[in-house]
């Protein structure tokens, strides 16, 4: 994949996608797993997993500690999901983060991440702070992440 990510913002979202060398089953496993969100997490505010299951499936709620400048814990709620497809979530301020995964053949799949503000309770407030643009470089490097670690695995 080498660093091939497209990022495209919008008026509610950002998005950004890869080619990931490995099999769509192996990258939704990947993502469904609380534990790996700290391994992906683009801006490095995921610090842990702390309840909920092992692997996320539809309507599994689960909580993280997180940190911006401070610490702090969200529960977020698996709003969208197919097996192998999509997963989504989101928590109280109902902004969804999205994994979308188009296989492309034995051992390649289309990975996309989008933050997406359009079902947010609040959108308003999230433009205030700079959203959706302000987390260009965190979906790029979400989707860098997810290929390192299957590079790493090869």
């Amino acid at each position: 994949m080498g660093d091939d990510v497209a990022v495209e913002l919008g008026a509610d979202r950002v998005s950004a996608e890869a080619v990931v060398e490995a099999d769509a089953g192996a990258v939704f496993e990947f993502l469904r797993r609380p534990a790996n969100h700290v391994v992906i997490s683009g801006d490095h505010t995921v610090r842990g997993a702390m309840t909920g299951p092992e692997a996320l499936g539809p309507g599994d709620s689960f909580g993280m500690a997180m940190r911006i400048k401070l610490p702090y814990r969200v529960t977020s709620r698996v709003v969208e999901f197919e097996q192998d497809r999509l997963i989504a979530w989101c928590h109280f301020f109902g902004h969804r983060w999205r994994w979308e995964l188009e296989p492309l053949g034995p051992g390649r799949t289309r990975v996309r991440e989008t933050f997406d503000l359009g079902t947010a309770k609040i959108p308003a407030a999230l433009r205030v702070i700079g959203l959706p643009a302000g987390h260009r470089g965190n979906v790029a490097k979400s989707v860098r992440n997810v290929a390192a670690h299957f590079r790493s695995d090869s």
